[in-house]
């Protein structure tokens, strides 16, 4: 059985929101350039060159890549040989959110209580925290902040069988014309296929996690990212102002489901895809 204590996920975890909060993903930054390349409005254009200098003087200067560092979405592994120690592991997550946030002085945005009072937290904490248990004594952290301008343009639809590969196309579809360029893109799409409606919303989430150069394993889900991403630059929402670059790519996770249900969740991220990585 290892050990691990819960300060060194705390520090680690302090790191992580800072590091994502700075340092756009290598394949999302690729992905903007080469949507430059391609972008066939003037206008896209200027727009996707103001994106991507962003992106360099974030790193270049360790400051935030976008104002809204976002809610704090936390996916863990714990090996089953693997005992944490000197803490729980939700708290020591926490702690650490609390002291990246406030040492890297990122945006607080978490509300304790969601309708009457809304009072912020101070720390960024909560953070919504999904563990699951894995084989072997490590642990695999992901810090995903997601901003809340396009959060709020995500959306489930919950579809039945005989809708098919076109029903989902068409709910997918549906989501992202009602978003508009509200959700700042280029965009990463997120698409999670099956389960139940919460556990759909929960692909959809962590397609997000999965790079935008690596397609799904399985033809026939690769062929759907390939399409839902051509219907989606068809749009002509662009980059914020118009144009052909409106989505980066979409991902696309599946889950299995009731013989009754096809449930269809969209994760929407703006052009700060961001996240950060560890085994510890």
């Amino acid at each position: 059985m290892r050990e691990l204590s819960a300060k060194a996920i705390t520090e680690n975890v302090a790191e992580m929101c800072k590091e994502a909060a700075y340092y756009l993903p290598n394949d999302v930054y690729e992905g903007l350039k080469k949507g430059r390349e391609t972008e066939e409005s003037p206008v896209g254009r200027v727009v996707l060159d103001q994106i991507i200098r962003n992106a360099e003087i974030a790193r270049e200067e360790d400051r935030p890549y976008c104002q809204d560092t976002g809610m704090t979405i936390v996916f863990v592994e714990i090996g089953q040989d693997l005992h944490i120690t000197d803490g729980l592991l939700e708290d020591a997550i926490n702690e650490g959110i609390a002291k990246g946030y406030t040492e890297g002085y990122l945006r607080k945005s978490v509300v304790a209580e969601p309708l009457f009072n809304r009072k912020n937290t101070q720390n960024n904490t909560p953070g919504v925290i999904y563990t699951k248990i894995v084989a072997g004594d490590k642990l695999s952290i992901t810090i995903a902040p997601k901003g809340f301008g396009s959060e709020n343009k995500s959306g489930v639809k919950m579809l039945v069988p005989a809708d098919g590969v076109e029903g989902v196309k068409k709910a997918v579809m549906e989501i992202i014309q009602h978003a508009g360029p509200n959700p700042c893109p280029p965009e990463v799409v997120g698409v999670g296929i099956g389960g139940t409606m919460d556990q759909a919303a929960l692909l959809s989430k962590k397609a997000l996690t999965r790079s935008i150069d690596q397609r799904h394993p399985m033809p026939e889900y690769a062929k759907l990212e390939g399409e839902l991403l051509e219907m989606i630059n068809k749009t002509g929402i662009g980059p914020q102002l118009g144009g052909t670059t409106t989505a980066l790519a979409v991902n696309v996770e599946w889950g299995a489901t009731h013989i009754a249900g096809l449930p269809v969740a969209v994760t929407i991220c703006c052009h700060a895809l961001r996240h950060a990585h560890r085994v510890l």
